[in-house]
């Protein structure tokens, strides 16, 4: 080799890592090299369940399956260059961080080599996260999936459209860092889904609408051409079809299907746990379990991307900390009382903001003290105000 000649390029290529149909790419690799430097190696999480979990790493990372040190349970990919292993989670103390519990979709450092199997020893930094609050009293986020490029928000048209909701569920994927998309399904049972569409479409600033049917296989192609190549993962509630969606797309009856109600169109939970799986054309998918409530946790940015119009609108305001209550001169009232922006969206936007302020104010004590206060100075102003309509002399109110 002459002194001219470039030194050849040893760096491993990330495309040709076993794990690149899984998103592997040279970011992950950069960010992965310091636990490489520890034997540790790389996976993705497929499945949680219960302090255990399963996941996908580069056959022969941890041994063939029934010797020792390797997981106690191994599936194949199709693909012949990963496979599925069974692994201990050993979670820590997460001090109520969601960023510390392992979850579908997640990049992981394995230990292939601990005696009882591999385990989980540490998380790669999210790059998207589905963040939603927990349903319970507690003050805690829950993280839903990790790591998705796309959101796909499914929507039955079997039943009465609850605009009000799937915004609610779009708040959620714009705040996740990930690109909404909205699934309509059931096409085949609705003779004009023309409307329909239209006011999905107006709900949905900036995502991309597909009525799809798995029964006529309407849609499905183009729905696997927007998921192709990257991660998505299915949103909605129980009974709008979205495990039949799945296995449309798989081609194959892989996802449990439930039955819905004919009263209410509303189903059972089929999907007991979310699960990342492989789509023929390329890229990936994760069902996930019909969701009954989705409290919105840190979704400013969500809101204002699902209310784009209302927040341009808010920047006409004469005054710029205008809350759009009673104030004069507010650009988004006027709006409302001609008709350019609707009252049922306007109403919806000022509840999921209201939510958005109050589950915030849970975990900060001092913006929980300004709303307590702007809240008692509204009902002042609204006791002032009732006292003025009575004709009665003014009470004050402090």
């Amino acid at each position: 080799m002459t002194s001219d000649t470039p030194a050849p390029d040893l760096t491993p290529d990330p495309a040709a890592h076993p794990l690149a149909a899984y998103g592997w790419d040279a970011d992950w690799a950069a960010v992965f090299a310091p636990y490489e430097s520890e034997g540790l190696i790389p996976g993705r999480v497929a499945r949680v369940d219960r302090g255990r979990c399963e996941v996908v790493v580069a056959a022969g990372a941890v041994g063939a399956p029934g010797t020792d040190g390797a997981a106690d349970a191994a599936t194949a990919d199709p693909s012949g260059g990963a496979v599925t292993v069974r692994a201990d989670t050993r979670p820590a103390r997460t001090g109520g961080d969601p960023d510390a519990v392992v979850c579908t979709g997640d990049w992981a450092a394995v230990d292939p080599g601990a005696g009882s199997g591999p385990v989980v020893r540490a998380l790669l930094p999210r790059r998207t996260r589905f963040l939603r609050s927990t349903p319970s009293a507690r003050s805690e986020g829950q993280v839903l999936a990790a790591n998705i490029d796309q959101a796909v928000v499914v929507v039955s048209l079997a039943v009465e459209l609850d605009l009000g909701r799937l915004e609610r569920f779009l708040s959620l994927a714009w705040s996740s860092g990930s690109q909404p998309l909205v699934a309509l399904t059931k096409t085949d049972l609705v003779p004009d889904s023309t409307h329909l569409v239209a006011d999905v479409r107006a709900a949905a600033p900036g995502a991309r609408v597909l009525p799809v049917s798995a029964v006529t296989g309407n849609g499905i192609d183009a729905l696997a051409a927007e998921l192709a190549g990257g991660t998505a993962a299915l949103l909605g509630q129980s009974g709008v079809g979205k495990s039949t969606l799945v296995n449309a797309l798989l081609g194959a009856e892989v996802q449990a299907r439930g039955e819905v109600r004919g009263s209410d169109g509303k189903g059972r939970h089929t999907t007991t746990a979310r699960e990342l799986l492989p789509l023929p054309g390329g890229g990936l998918i994760v069902d996930t379990p019909g969701l009954r409530g989705v409290g919105l946790w840190e979704a400013d940015s969500g809101l204002s991307q699902v209310f784009a119009e209302i927040e341009e609108l808010a920047v006409r305001c004469r005054f710029h900390d205008c809350e759009h209550h009673a104030e004069p001169g507010c650009a988004v009232l006027a709006a409302v009382a001609d008709g350019t922006l609707s009252h049922r969206r306007f109403e919806s936007y000022r509840k999921l903001l209201r939510e958005s302020a109050w589950i915030a104010s849970r975990t900060d004590a001092r913006l929980r003290a300004e709303l307590s206060r702007e809240w008692r100075r509204r009902e002042a102003a609204g006791r002032e105000m009732y006292e003025r309509k009575r004709g009665g002399g003014h009470r004050k109110a402090f």
